[in-house]
């Protein structure tokens, strides 16, 4: 049996018995699909679709060369140079799967793409891609994506982030990099990494950088077991007050009064005595 048959054969069984295990309600928007050969059966309401297919499904739209399709808890399955276009996301990979419920899996060299219009924080826009062999998106989820094999995240605009595992939700600018993380942001000229990196880029910009930190900036390096680094508007680090140092970390570093001069006493002159000598002559 040949790979895309053995995925096809995959994803056909699991949706099935998803189907048989799930009593989803059935969903309103309205689904269409297109394709050089069509099968419908009407007992599990499976569509199955060969050649140039192409299924819509509100504003989402996917293409591939062959395709499941359950048109009551709208589950699908597609292989074979799949597109997918949800909004301002673009997904392309070898197959993909989504449950009907918000959940879509993407396998082999998966690039999933966000384009960012114009706005305040971006005047230009932006572009955001993701990329690993395995990709898991929560479009419901403030754009919720999980590379739990490790993967590359990257903005035109903003930097590349990359880690053995990397988790991020696209609305929020969060992005969480487990093991060998490691962010390298040019607008900032900032480079970092350790173990893990959690990147704020969007509330408090900063990120938080554990286990064998290090952070370089400008020729400027620091390190540590936990190193946050704050990050200016205008691309330079900003350092907060975060850290809660001893009640009496400031005295230490207080200038100290000087001591009382205390002044020597006088000296007596004692008056000077007439020489021998010079008392003889005067006698």
């Amino acid at each position: 049996m040949t790979k895309m048959k053995k995925i096809c054969a995959a994803l056909s069984a699991a949706m099935l018995m998803s189907s048989a295990a799930i009593a989803a309600e059935k969903d309103n928007v309205p689904s269409e699909v297109n394709a050089d050969a069509i099968e419908y059966d009407m007992n599990t309401g499976v569509v199955s679709a060969e050649g140039n297919v192409l299924l819509k499904h509100g504003t989402t739209k996917a293409t591939g060369l062959h395709a499941l399709f359950n048109v009551n808890t709208k589950e699908a399955s597609l292989v074979g140079n799949v597109i997918v276009v949800d909004e301002d996301m673009r997904i392309t990979c070898y197959a993909l799967m989504s449950n009907g419920q918000g959940h879509m899996v993407a396998e082999g060299d998966v690039i999933a793409k966000q384009t960012v219009a114009p706005n305040e924080k971006y005047p230009a826009g932006d572009v955001r891609t993701f990329t690993g062999e395995h990709i898991d998106f929560f479009p419901d989820d403030r754009k919720h994506v999980l590379i739990p094999g490790g993967g590359i995240a990257k903005s035109e605009v903003e930097g590349t982030f990359t880690a053995d595992k990397l988790e991020g939700w696209i609305d929020d600018e969060r992005y969480i990099g487990t093991g060998n993380a490691h962010l390298v942001s040019q607008t900032r000229n900032l480079e970092a990494g350790g173990d893990q990196v959690d990147y704020d880029g969007k509330l408090e910009g900063k990120a938080v950088v554990s286990g064998n930190a290090w952070a370089i900036q400008d020729n400027n390096t620091i390190r540590g077991n936990r190193v946050t680094v704050y990050l200016a508007d205008d691309g330079t680090l900003k350092a907060e007050k975060r850290i809660e140092m001893p009640a009496d970390f400031d005295k230490a570093f207080e200038q100290k009064p000087e001591p009382e001069k205390i002044s020597k006493p006088e000296e007596k002159v004692e008056p000077e005595k007439k020489s021998a000598e010079a008392t003889t002559d005067e006698s």
